[in-house]
């Protein structure tokens, strides 16, 4: 099945600190750079370098960022002829990065604030199935109205960042619901720091109306919810380098195995896979593995999820 991805674009201004900032501190940063992000370009590249057909469908400034965004797109094979260039700035991403390989991001969305109805119309929704990925970095009118359209195929959500104004019929329009724990926490209005918890989370998630919720808890793997069981995954032991993009690369996995028929266990499993490798590189596009690494990387890292 063929993949879209309806979302942002965002050049990420990255700082290398020795560990996050406090309120109101400053701190001298080890270096910087301007990377290539955006949560929903971010799952298409993820998704296109698993050999996915991948679509992005959103919206860039007339900047240079613009066109730096949609030309790193376009190098790992993500199609952009529906990424449309308009007066104004670009997306950007102010992201910190601790020597752990934690970080704080703050996001001015740019053009990505103007994603509207005409966007989610321009959908390439054939009469065939597909998955739609989406996130909550472009306008909440625009995912509603997308999922909408996209009815009767397959709807998958990340929450980021979450959001407290859902309207009721909301998450009934969804699949698949990612949020990590702090989302979850956001969500669900409880601590979600825990298997446990996440369970709770995710079943409350359910009762909202979403078929299936995943809740991704990082290094504690991911609990999955849906009409048919609750399971844990427990994540691959890695040395994180930089865990900027690990969401990102775990919904693109998880798009990408679905596409293929895969079980939704071992959909999981896979793209915790993805999303281990990932964490292992620094930046966000940048870190996102080929097909063959993530099959290797599995050859050596056999899980007993499968």
């Amino acid at each position: 099945m063929p993949i879209i991805v309806f979302g942002s674009l965002n050049m990420d201004l990255v700082v290398q600190v020795p560990r996050l900032p406090q309120s109101g501190e400053t701190l001298l940063g080890t270096g910087f750079t301007t990377v290539p992000g955006g949560k929903g370009a971010n799952q298409a590249v993820a998704a296109a370098r698993l050999g996915a057909p991948t679509t992005m469908v959103g919206r860039v400034g007339d900047d240079s960022f613009g066109q730096e965004l949609c030309n790193s797109l376009q190098a790992s094979n993500v199609a952009t002829e529906l990424v449309l260039a308009e007066p104004g700035p670009s997306g950007v991403a102010l992201i910190n990065v601790d020597e752990s390989g934690e970080n704080q991001i703050v996001v001015v969305p740019g053009a990505n604030g103007h994603v509207d109805l005409s966007d989610a119309n321009r959908l390439p929704l054939g009469p065939g199935p597909s998955v739609l990925l989406m996130q909550f970095e472009i306008p909440l009118v625009a995912v509603q109205a997308a999922a909408k359209r996209a009815a009767e195929h397959c709807v998958i959500l990340d929450p980021a960042p979450a959001r407290s104004d859902l309207p009721t019929d909301f998450y009934s329009l969804m699949d698949i619901l990612t949020p990590n724990q702090t989302e979850a926490s956001q969500l669900v209005g409880m601590k979600v720091k825990s298997v446990a918890t996440a369970m709770e989370a995710a079943q409350v998630l359910r009762r909202r109306g979403v078929s299936t919720v995943i809740v991704k808890l990082g290094s504690q793997g991911a609990v999955v919810a849906s009409d048919l069981e609750v399971f844990h995954v427990p994540a691959f032991e890695v040395k994180a380098v930089d865990t900027v993009a690990a969401g990102d690369a775990f919904n693109g996995g998880l798009a990408v195995a679905l596409a293929e028929g895969k079980s939704l266990r071992a959909a999981v499993v896979w793209a915790s896979a993805v999303a281990a490798l990932a964490v292992t590189k620094a930046g966000a596009q940048s870190s996102m593995p080929i097909r063959a690494q993530v099959e290797d990387f599995l050859l050596s890292h056999p899980s007993g999820s499968l």
